[in-house]
């Protein structure tokens, strides 16, 4: 067999993830503190917060569709790093709900096309080998654990008032990385793409997206509710800090030995793993948190729940989504996945968490990859009924 050979622009790849997701290293957990501190309420804080999410919904079909439509990738992830680096100076003034507001929603516009756009790049340049992806990967969660820790203590010294500047300071680099990228040559094809439209019509494309959407909107319970509920048993805050760190650096190993896994066991058995792994890690943490050794256990998990299962749905994604459909597709995986499935997940849970508890959030959120864990099986048998009546008609 060939050896597979690094990408070029691999350290390009790398700096620009590391500085993306610095940023939202800084800006999700610290951005709510600096509100606060602008006298906005609990309230407007959290419609400020779920822009990030929402945002996710339109952004990234907008950029990717005027991305693949142009062929210039590389030129709209300049222009939108750019553009979120020049209005999020916006941060620094006004005081008003209403006004910080308008800034979110327009920096949110921006940042939501950094994610799709670069990973459209460096799938283009592996051509649909990635071994080498996880390693390339790997350093978004790096650029995210190093801003947590990094921009914790400076604000602890400085005080939340110079949150922005950090942030911001990520953008520029993020914006200057995107000046040193070079568009990659199209790949030629035998015959046409596909639509959009007609691939979101394959019953295979349909039950994927189910999927990830479950499995996203089950870790909701996560990202929103994670460090309350630890509170709430009675871990302190420096816990609770380790037990974050502690599912990054798990994610960060497990994208480092991803490619020899992915050799040995294959994409799918890989994806239905890391959904049978949720449920098991949901229950352990609704029901056993309170125990240090389980909670720990649950976090080492994390590199199958969230490590394992984005690359395998990046690697099931390239079926249907590559060349001239890239950039839509990554786009359709962040929208689907991450902005439908992030938002109404979080709006899911927050009304069993009022409801009915802690316990229940977990349960649901089990019960959510359970059925994200079927998905995935019908759409790997479906896609294989496809591709052998495809190779019956096509002799």
């Amino acid at each position: 067999m060939k050896p597979s050979v690094k990408p070029e622009q691999s350290l390009n790849f790398a700096l620009f993830l590391f500085a993306y997701y610095g940023y939202v290293g800084v800006f999700s957990p610290y951005a709510s503190l600096y509100f606060a501190d602008r006298g906005l309420s609990a309230v407007q804080i959290g419609v400020l917060m779920s822009l990030l999410q929402v945002m996710r919904i339109f952004g990234p079909n907008l950029w990717g569709w005027v991305a693949d439509r142009s062929g210039q990738r590389v030129n709209v992830l300049r222009l939108t790093s750019l553009a979120a680096a020049i209005t999020f100076c916006g941060l620094f003034f006004g005081q008003s709900f209403v006004y910080f507001f308008m800034v979110m929603v327009v920096v949110n516009l921006f940042t939501s096309a950094q994610g799709p756009l670069s990973e459209a790049l460096m799938l283009s340049a592996m051509r649909g080998d990635l071994t080498h992806y996880g390693r390339l990967r790997l350093w978004g969660s790096v650029g995210f654990i190093v801003s947590v820790m990094t921009a914790g203590q400076l604000l602890d010294w400085f005080g939340v008032q110079q949150m922005p500047w950090i942030a911001l300071a990520l953008l520029l680099m993020v914006s200057a990385v995107s000046f040193r990228m070079r568009e990659e040559p199209a790949v030629s094809h035998a015959q046409d793409a596909p639509s959009v439209r007609q691939l979101l019509k394959k019953p295979a494309v349909i039950a994927f997206f189910s999927s990830t959407f479950l499995m996203v909107a089950a870790h909701a319970s996560l990202y929103v509710y994670y460090s309350l509920y630890l509170a709430q048993i009675g871990y302190s805050k420096t816990v609770i800090g380790l037990m974050w760190s502690l599912g990054v650096v798990a994610e960060i190993v497990f994208f480092y030995y991803q490619a020899p896994l992915f050799r040995r066991f294959g994409v799918r058995n890989l994806m239905l793993f890391s959904l049978a792994v949720a449920v098991v890690r949901f229950m352990m943490i609704g029901f056993g948190a309170t125990s240090l050794l389980v909670l720990l256990l649950a976090q080492v998990l994390h590199a199958a729940s969230f490590g394992v299962h984005h690359s395998a749905s990046v690697a099931t994604l390239q079926r249907w989504f590559s060349g001239a459909l890239q950039a839509r597709g990554q786009a359709l995986f962040i929208s689907i996945s991450y902005g439908l499935g992030g938002s109404l997940g979080g709006l899911l849970l927050s009304a069993c968490w009022d409801t009915f508890g802690a316990q229940l959030v977990y349960l649901v959120a089990a019960l959510m990859a359970l059925l994200g864990l079927a998905a995935a099986s019908f759409c790997y048998r479906w896609q294989r009924a496809s591709e052998e009546q495809y190779a019956i008609h096509s002799t």
